[in-house]
């Protein structure tokens, strides 16, 4: 049986979204789901080939898990169409998603809405480390 297919998507695949798949990936080892489910991130802004956030590999690693070999890529068709699922971090990246792919929007979720919230999680890009780990502490609790 073919796995399910989860896309997490952000602005530059650079912080929220490394963290958020590295976590989700951690839930579905612990929960013996290996195999059965697949997740992977894009941006909808990408910063093509770029590692992942300094702040994002430091707040991962406080968790035990290593992102330094992440690479940004951009969000493309071929993504939309192979995913069973797209989790998005802000509702203007839903909002991307559906003027680009209108097919998508029955797929595509904010990440809080998986534990019943409707909330954006906030981009912290060019802030300290303190703001990181916030995000990661947030993306913990929805994952």
């Amino acid at each position: 049986m073919k796995p399910k297919k989860i896309y997490v998507i952000c602005t530059g695949n650079i912080c929220r979204t490394p963290m958020a798949k590295a976590l989700l990936e951690r839930e579905i080892m612990r929960l013996g789901l290996q195999g059965t489910i697949e997740v992977d991130s894009a941006g909808v802004y990408a910063v093509e080939g770029a590692p992942a956030s300094r702040g994002s590999q430091v707040a991962m690693r406080e968790r035990g898990l290593d992102i330094s070999d992440h690479r940004g890529k951009q969000l493309e068709t071929r993504h939309v169409q192979e995913a069973d699922m797209l989790l998005v971090m802000e509702e203007r990246q839903r909002q991307i998603i559906f003027n680009n792919w209108p097919h998508a929007l029955s797929k595509t979720y904010l990440l809080s809405e998986m534990v019943g919230e409707y909330d954006d999680v906030a981009d912290p890009y060019g802030l300290d480390q303190a703001a990181y780990d916030e995000i990661a502490a947030l993306l913990e609790s929805y994952v």
